[in-house]
């Protein structure tokens, strides 16, 4: 099984949206999550730094600057999506990546609380 370590530059992004707004509440994660045509649309545009910044993980071992690299997607590549951070939350917590699922589980409560969503 693979290993990550929390991407930094990755949660700081996640936070960036949240606080500016760029979030969707109610997705269907499974229709909205890029799929790998719109991630090589993305990369056409964009670094692979800015890539980095839409996955909460970077995978141990794995060589910079490919796909595999980054892992845990949050967003469409545009917004972040509530729904991309229960998926995040639930499958760190399912194959036990304690610090990625730490990582989501805060940024959704930031989410949650910046929306009003928090009892």
């Amino acid at each position: 099984m693979s290993s990550y370590t929390v991407n930094p530059a990755a949660v700081e992004r996640a936070r960036r949206l949240i606080d500016a707004r760029q979030y969707v509440l109610d997705s269907d994660w499974g229709e909205v999550q890029p799929r790998a045509d719109a991630e090589n649309a993305f990369l056409q545009r964009h670094s692979w730094d800015e890539y980095a910044q839409w996955h909460l993980a970077l995978t141990d071992g794995a060589t910079d600057e490919t796909k595999a690299r980054y892992a845990f997607v949050y967003g469409d590549l545009r917004r972040l999506h509530r729904s991309g951070l229960i998926a995040c939350v639930y499958r760190a917590s399912e194959w036990r990546h304690k610090a990625v699922e730490l990582a989501a589980h805060d940024l959704l409560q930031r989410l949650d609380k910046a929306t009003g969503l928090a009892a």
